[in-house]
């Protein structure tokens, strides 16, 4: 498996898949988790570490966003971000 789905696996598994699968989270959630996994998708690996990051130090926008999937009860990037940090460090990344 390469890098990329390594990480759009694990974040669709921890994020993106509970709030699109949900038949309770609100249209405006899903289109925000449909537009954030497109964007990781344009990356590479490196790129994809970059961008989850870059959400959690937050931006007004993202910063909104997060407590909104708190709110609606979804696990964010906040709540995953020690297993992400281990899971793809700089080692995993300067791996072939």
């Amino acid at each position: 498996m390469k890098k990329e789905e390594e990480i759009i696996a694990f974040l669709d598994e921890k994020v993106f898949n509970p709030v699109l699968d949900s038949t309770t989270a609100s249209n405006n959630l899903k289109s925000g988790i449909r537009l954030t996994r497109a964007r990781m998708l344009q990356r590479d690996a490196l790129g994809m570490v970059h961008y989850f990051w870059s959400a959690i130090v937050g931006t007004e926008r993202s910063i909104g966003f997060a407590a909104k999937m708190k709110k609606e009860g979804f696990t964010r990037f906040e709540e995953v971000l020690e297993e992400f940090r281990v899971k793809f460090d700089n080692d995993w990344l300067a791996k072939p």
